[in-house]
């Protein structure tokens, strides 16, 4: 047994060599994503790049992830995309020429780009790979895991023959440290990089750096070669104190006393409540400059910014910065969340209370008559608006929620109903109406945005919808929250309803039908003044009817007061200036048996024509209109009359649906075909009755000539005597047995259409549409007037701009339009899009808000001459559109003196405490002496110390040693109060080394 067990304990493992390793399959895995990428091979050109191409140009990126072992990178390749589409298919390289990522080393035409990747902003390179740790992973921070990362780097690089950089992000990412590699034909570039969080003091100035830089090199020649240095000062301003509040302070004398940035109903608020630029930096460059030519040292400096040749300036806006209209959008949006009903909210005691109050409708607006009172006296304290304004006018609504006071329900019933303001009479009413009607669409006609509403689907400019929802949404916002809109609500409700029981005309909708291209809320109150309209004209009639009755009584020696009066006992002059003012009598019952006149603009033609009837009496025809093409009666030489009918019913789209829906219900049944058309042909009977009663003795085929001639066909015929004739006969449709043409023709009445039953029952459509509008939620209301407000907010912001003349921003607002149509479809409201839409429009807002605090600053409309003020206004438009804007002419210039003044006058706040500072006056002409208030001189600096400085040095010398090729060299230093920062790209000649 131990014999055979002796060769099993002889058994040893075998480890081939041959197989790859993990990092062998990581620098293999490097060079396949770098073939795909086509970077293989001379990336050599004499491409030089225009000034600015960094800033101007696009930048492109391509990703992929890579592994070594478990270990997730990520390698990113970042390239300028026009520069990248030139080399494609470039012709013969020199095979000794630098990779040119070295020539970029050298280029003075992008320094300091204000909008790129670090690793360009500090070596100048136009292309190149990075590899950074995955998203989960942990930072590469031991030096042996960097080291493993750079030598697999190079042997991708040398394996590959790619002349691209490559960098290893390694550290913590907050730090932004990178090790990299670059390789040509005979060359190597190394990317180094040195962070600390303090400036060493030795290290605090240019000669200090140049000290590194030289030492760097290592450069034994002598002289030395000249280096090239670029310096960036960077200041920056944050003092805006002596510059106006960007809001109005409150004026106590209106009613909208101790509210910041309040505005008279009718105009919605706009602006920022703070500053919306939080900062100015001014970065001053000397863009090339020698060792000998510049001193900055420890003691001495000739670096200042007065005497910089290059200015550029950028602003940081502040972050969301609080913009009324935007507040006033988001706190209306938010009722829509709300479930609360109107009894809810003010009570059911309250709302029966206040229907008791207003029972007697003659004093429904008595309260409009009266003075107004003067502003409430806890209004007018200076701590209120100073709270306001310390809390961002961000009021806690939901807890001071609170119903309108007297003043200013009065001041909205005033602005919504302004013939209320006069006294009521109807013909006063009717005229002020249809006088401010017609005003208002000659001047939308006028208006190039009067069909913005169109597309919106809201309502027209000044119209009464539209006013609704301006108050609404200003009472949410300032006057009460909820409790205001729904005490507000039902204001207004109770003031339709004395219109209505009154016969007064709502003031601000345009006559006629409701306008379905309107919001639905637009389309209920002109059903309502439709009704009105209605119920006037009958009223009215009724009238003129009992005058006449009385005079031909009086006339005739015998009064008589009965009413109404048989129609066998009117004359036709009366039957004929009945039907001339085309009004009814008999229009409060809605029953089979009791008739009214339908309404008509269009006179009667008087009818002496009468007919035999069968029992030998002669019936007259009614209702005539005018002759129709001269044509004849097929069985009589009488002329074809068109009769005077009822208007259609008017309708609201959701009326509509309705019936539509009613009808879809009936199925597809005989019966139900049948019931479908019978409901469809109300109008057709109308008609028909009308007809028969102007046209004695017409037959179907009459009818149809009129009604519909294409179902009447007529054709040539040759008689008996050779004669041409034409025939005409009913198409085949008309000819289907039991056709409901046919059989509504059978069952109509010879009545006409002032003695008909009522198409429209405006009595029983005005009532339903007041309850309509009483149950409404403040939800809901919300829901109708939205399209409203943004309709409101889009020309707030177009009015705006047109001040301010900002291209970029016309572009948003058009975007933002055409964005809101697809938004506000009936039914498919979103509230997350909308809320996302109204932030769009908060960008807009806060945009030119921008502009007017920039212009304020800039003093832009204050120009010593037209040149200075169309450049400053250049100015302040490009310093919003772009990254960074270069000052023309520096200090010197027209923007530079404004620069100068500005960074002086927070200078000088600096020096003095709060209270030396209120007695300061305006910056006197000799800006660097400042006088304390005390008399005592002091020399006040013109800028503050630079919050960041920016060293670059660069050098062409040949390394490592004398007789080797020259090469770029490159350092830029980063100094900041708690940033150090070297980035060194350091070249060398391999060739021999």
């Amino acid at each position: 047994m131990a014999a055979d067990s002796e060769p099993e304990s002889e058994v040893f493992e075998i480890t081939d060599f041959t197989t790859a390793s993990e990092w062998e399959r990581f620098v293999s895995r490097v060079e396949e994503v770098l073939n795909d990428w086509k970077l293989i091979g001379n990336s050599a050109g004499n491409q030089s790049l225009e000034k600015g191409e960094y800033t101007r140009g696009t930048w492109g990126e391509k990703s992929q992830e890579i592994n070594f072992a478990d270990f997730k990178f990520l390698i990113t390749h970042h390239f300028l995309k026009k520069e990248r589409e030139k080399y494609t298919g470039k012709d013969k390289i020199e095979e000794d020429a630098f990779p040119l990522a070295m020539e970029d080393l050298l280029c003075m035409n992008n320094d300091f780009p204000p909008r790129a990747h670090c690793l360009v902003r500090w070596y100048g390179i136009r292309e190149f790979v990075v590899i950074t740790p995955g998203t989960n992973c942990e930072a590469i921070v031991s030096e042996s895991k960097c080291n493993l990362l750079l030598s697999s780097i190079a042997i991708s690089l040398a394996n590959s023959g790619c002349q691209v950089p490559i960098f290893v992000q390694i550290q913590q990412k907050w730090r932004r440290m990178y090790a990299g590699e670059c390789q040509g034909p005979g060359v190597r570039t190394d990317f180094e990089m040195v962070h600390l969080r303090k400036v060493p003091s030795q290290y605090n100035h240019l000669s200090g750096l140049l000290d590194i830089f030289k030492s760097k090199i290592g450069c034994n020649q002598s002289p030395l070669p000249p280096v090239n240095i670029a310096i960036r000062f960077t200041y920056i301003l944050q003092d805006w104190q002596q510059y106006l509040w960007p809001q109005q302070p409150p004026d106590f004398d209106t009613l909208l006393g101790g509210e910041v940035g309040g505005v008279e109903f009718g105009r919605l608020p706009f602006g920022a409540c703070e500053e919306p630029i939080s900062e100015l930096h001014l970065a001053t460059t000397w863009p090339h400059l020698t060792e000998g030519i510049v001193v900055d040292n420890e003691v001495y400096s000739d670096l200042d910014p007065l005497q910089a040749p290059h200015w550029s300036v950028r602003v940081r806006t502040a972050e969301n910065p609080q913009c009324l209209l935007g507040d006033l959008l988001t706190e209306f949006l938010k009722l829509s969340f709300r479930k609360e009903s109107t009894e809810d909210i003010l009570g059911r005691r309250l709302v029966e209370d206040e229907g008791k109050e207003n029972s007697d409708v003659s004093t429904a607006l008595s309260k409009l008559t009266e003075p107004a009172a003067t502003v409430p006296i806890s209004k007018l304290s200076v701590s209120n608006m100073v709270h306001s304004a310390r809390k961002h006018i961000r009021r806690r609504r939901h807890d001071d929620e609170s119903q309108l006071n007297t003043d200013i329900l009065n001041s909205v019933l005033l602005y919504l109903f302004p013939d209320a303001a006069v006294e009521r009479s109807s013909e006063n009413c009717k005229n002020k109406a249809a006088q401010a009607n017609s005003c208002k669409k000659a001047e939308q006609d006028k208006n190039s945005v009067c069909n913005l509403f169109l597309q919106l689907k809201s309502a027209p400019i000044d119209s009464l919808t539209y006013r609704l929802a301006l108050c609404l949404c200003l009472a949410n916002y300032n006057y009460g929250g909820l409790r205001a809109v729904a005490h507000l609500w039902q204001e207004f409700v109770l003031e339709l309803r004395y219109r209505w029981e009154n016969n007064h005309l709502i003031y601000g909708l345009a006559v006629g039908p409701p306008d379905l291209r309107c919001c639905l809320l637009h389309q209920k109150l002109q059903m309502l003044n439709c009704c009105i309209e209605r119920k006037r004209a009958r009223d009215e009639a009724r009238k003129v009817l009992e005058a006449n009755k009385e005079r031909e009584c009086r006339g005739s020696g015998a009064y008589q007061n009965s009413f109404p009066v048989p129609e066998s006992t009117t004359t036709a002059s009366t039957s004929t200036r009945e039907m001339s003012l085309g009004k009814s009598w008999d229009s409060w019952s809605d029953s089979e048996e009791e008739f009214y006149e339908c309404l008509s603009d269009q006179g009667e033609v008087e009818a002496p024509y009468t007919e035999k009837k069968k029992d030998g009496s002669k019936s007259k025809a009614e209702g005539r209109l005018h002759p129709f093409n001269n044509m004849t009666l097929l069985n009589s030489p009488d002329p074809l009359y068109i009769p005077l009918t009822q208007e259609p019913a008017p309708m609201t789209e959701d009326m509509l649906e309705e019936q539509s829906e009613v009808l879809a219900k009936l199925g597809t049944s005989a019966e139900g075909t049948h019931l479908r058309a019978r409901m469809q042909s109300a109008c057709l009977l109308s008609d028909m009755e009308s007809f028969k009663a102007a046209n004695p003795g017409c037959v179907l085929e009459d009818f149809v000539r009129w009604y519909s001639p294409r179902d009447y066909i007529e054709e040539e015929e040759i008689d008996e005597k050779g004669n041409t004739v034409v025939k005409g006969d009913l198409s085949a449709r008309m000819k289907i047995p039991d056709n409901m043409w046919a059989e509504t023709w059978e069952t109509a009445r010879i009545i006409p259409a002032r003695r008909q039953r009522r198409l429209f029952d405006d009595t029983k459509e005005g009532e339903k549409v007041l309850h309509y509008l009483a149950i409404q939620k403040p939800a809901d209301l919300t829901h109708h007037l939205l399209p409203c407000i943004l309709h409101a907010a889009i020309l707030k912001l177009k009015e705006e701009e047109l001040e301010e003349d900002i291209p970029s921003v016309k572009k948003s607002i058009q975007q933002a339009t055409s964005q809101a149509n697809k938004l506000l479809q009936p039914h498919i409201h979103d509230n997350k899009k909308l809320e996302d839409f109204i932030n769009q429009l908060m960008t807009i807002e806060a945009v030119i808000t921008q502009v007017r605090s920039l212009k304020a600053k800039f003093a832009v409309n204050e120009g010593e001459s037209e040149e200075d003020t169309a450049e400053l206004e250049k100015f302040v438009s490009s310093l919003l559109e772009e990254p960074e804007v270069v000052v023309r002419g520096a200090g010197q210039g027209p923007a530079g003196s404004i620069i100068h003044r500005l960074f002086v006058s927070a200078q000088r706040l600096t020096e003095f405490t709060s209270d030396e500072a209120t007695l300061l006056t305006p910056l006197d002409e000799d800006l660097g002496n400042v006088r304390k208030p005390n008399g005592v001189s002091n020399k006040v600096p013109d800028f503050p110390s630079p919050a960041g400085r920016e060293i670059l040095l660069r050098t062409c010398v040949p390394r490592p040693a004398p007789y080797s090729k020259a090469l770029p060299q490159r350092l830029f230093c980063v100094l900041l109060k708690d940033e150090f920062r070297l980035a060194g790209a350091f070249s060398s000649d391999t060739s021999f080394f």
